[in-house]
């Protein structure tokens, strides 16, 4: 093996007809064809189909016939031109083939637990790849040597690397925060990681750099990024991770709009890249109440119409009593229209599947339904409904013959409004309304800085967060209801990433925190050292996180989160692999100063 003149697959084409080349790689399928052998060898980059045929080369010959799946080799052959009834054409090497000449195996293999072989990659078979996740990522291993894997994490690199590029063209330079930090309330649980050395005391794995990258603002570093890893201890939810990669960036003497250029350029030049999507036209900006009032929630798919729209007046006098009970009680009824489907839902359907199944998966006690045929409206509740009131509901809801509408009516509007929101996206993904190959993108703005929980005011994003105006002149209502200047980045109805022009003035900082009802003794004990540096000529500044494995799962279209993440955790936070987290040994605790509290036994 000379691994100076080691060959690639994705090298390999006519042009190399006649060449004696050497590759390395595993063997793939293996076809006997009587005494003329066929296997595919599979590299990081595809694969290649060898021939070992013994009126060429009988000992080689021999030596092929002893190879099985996975056996890790390196041959040695000519490039030959296949006969032309031979040619795969959904092979890149498919005009070619290699006459072996010599094998090296350098490891054999066990039985593999599942197929690594991507037929459907190669030949015109379709050999659906359907192993239980638990399954692969016990042998993540063997599950990365497959093609699509290779090819998923060759394309994470390709669009870090070009995110690299043009943060580096912006003056953008890379600089490495700790890993090992305080914890200080941002939202989420902290990871804590107990001290050996200062005992009883406990480092976090931080959430993100939040504070650091501040702080490198007030250290003049004037435009700072960071691919880093983030964690946290949040409750399960199948596409999130425990700890997870985000591109984090902070630039001083700035406002939203450079932000939004920068990542608009990013965008622009990733998707054009990796998808070969236009999104010059544009980012429209949508703010955070109009998502909530036209699409139910504050990351609006915007790839298919069926807005909300709202029909409190238009229902108010109508006979149907829950509707009215409602709107006396200060209540919300929205509708959404579904255009053109009239015919493709049974009454049974919208009664069993929509009215009463469909609204218990989104939280509601039920789902009101009318179709429009010959130009009125009809269900089981519209006799209810006046001819002008109906007139007045199909006109509102810009309906038409062949449409359904869709109602849900609450006194909480925010109920209405995420019911609706989701039942949207349930009937477009139904109906095909959806075109996956559309990018839509916008940016989310004019978040609400406070939200308020059991009478406490809490941060929407953070408390890091500039308000839209100056507190110190604001009443406590004003106060409460105060926007921030944040922003978020959606595509495809998925938050990619978010952030916020943040605050620069101590004494901002610190109402802030006060407002959220810490102590001065909390503000000191958690953030002293933050507050004190805003002493100290902080610059204006702000910046983002995008989640890179997000962003990289719309970029390569994949359903998950796992299939673009090397090592990732399961949908219950454990790894199958190597059996993380696990129990640690009585020693281990007895030098952290830990006591053991639970009863199940360790192994010493």
């Amino acid at each position: 093996m000379n691994w100076r003149e080691r060959r690639y697959s994705s090298e390999l084409s006519l042009k190399d007809v006649g060449q004696t080349i050497e590759m390395s790689g595993w063997v793939d399928t293996i076809r006997d064809h009587g005494q003329v052998l066929f296997i595919h060898l599979r590299d990081k980059q595809g694969v290649v189909q060898m021939v070992f045929d013994p009126n060429v080369d009988a000992e080689c010959a021999k030596q092929g016939a002893a190879l099985h799946s996975e056996y890790a080799i390196t041959v040695k052959g000519e490039v030959k031109e296949r006969a032309d009834e031979a040619k795969n054409p959904n092979l890149p090497t498919g005009d070619i083939e290699l006459q072996i000449s010599e094998v090296t195996v350098h490891s054999t293999s066990k039985t593999v637990p599942f197929m690594i072989t991507e037929k459907s990659q190669v030949d015109e078979e379709s050999a659906e790849f359907n192993v239980d996740e638990d399954i692969r990522l016990t042998y993540r291993y063997l599950d990365l040597r497959r093609i699509s894997m290779q090819k998923n994490l060759l394309r994470r690199h390709e669009i870090v690397q070009s995110i690299r590029s043009i943060l580096n063209e912006k003056s953008f330079i890379d600089v490495e925060t700790p890993i090992l930090t305080k914890s200080t309330p941002e939202g989420a649980r902290d990871y804590l990681v107990p001290s050996r050395v200062h005992e009883h005391k406990f480092y976090a794995l931080p959430q993100s750099p939040q504070l650091f990258k501040q702080l490198l603002m007030i250290s003049g570093m004037d435009r700072y990024y960071q691919i880093t890893r983030c964690f946290r201890d949040e409750d399960l939810r199948p596409n999130r991770q425990p700890e997870f990669t985000q591109l984090d960036l902070e630039a001083s003497f700035i406002d939203e709009s450079f932000v939004y250029e920068l990542l608009e350029t990013i965008m622009i030049r990733l998707f054009k890249e990796q998808r070969n999507v236009d999104l010059s036209s544009g980012f429209p900006q949508i703010t955070y109440a109009d998502c909530l009032d036209q699409y139910g929630n504050d990351r609006p798919d915007l790839r298919f119409d069926m807005t909300l729209v709202n029909v409190t007046e238009a229902c108010n006098g109508v006979s149907y009593k829950i509707f009215q009970s409602i709107i006396d009680n200060g209540g919300l009824i929205k509708g959404i229209n579904l255009k053109g489907k009239s015919s493709e839902l049974s009454k049974s359907y919208l009664q069993e599947e929509i009215a009463k199944k469909t609204a218990a998966k989104i939280g509601v006690r039920g789902i009101s339904w009318m179709r429009i045929e010959d130009g009125k409206l009809q269900s089981n509740i519209v006799q209810f409904f006046s001819e002008e009131q109906q007139a007045n509901l199909i006109k509102q809801m810009n309906g038409e013959n062949g449409d359904v509408l869709f109602f849900i009516a609450d006194t909480n509007h925010g109920t209405v409004n995420d019911a609706l929101g989701r039942l949207r996206l349930i009937l477009g993904e139904q109906h095909g309304l959806i075109n996956k190959d559309d990018v839509k993108p916008c940016w989310v703005i004019d978040f609400p800085l406070f939200e308020k929980k059991e009478g406490r005011l809490h941060s929407l994003h953070h408390p890091f967060t500039q308000p839209k105006g100056d507190i110190s002149k604001m009443t406590d209502d004003e106060i409460s209801s105060v926007n921030a200047r944040a922003y978020d980045l959606v595509i495809n109805g998925e938050e990619v990433g978010g952030g916020s022009i943040r605050i620069h003035d101590s004494s901002e900082q610190k109402k802030i925190f006060e407002l959220l009802g810490l102590s001065a003794d909390d503000i000191e004990q958690k953030f002293g050292f933050f507050v004190n540096a805003l002493q100290y000529g902080t610059p204006p500044h702000g910046g983002l996180a995008i989640g890179i494995d997000r962003l990289v799962c719309i970029l390569t279209q994949n359903a998950s989160i796992r299939e673009v993440i090397a090592f990732p955790k399961n949908r219950v936070a454990a790894c199958p692999l190597t059996q993380a987290p696990d129990y640690v040994s009585a020693d281990q605790l007895e030098e952290l100063s830990i006591k053991q509290t639970a009863l199940k036994e360790v192994e010493a």
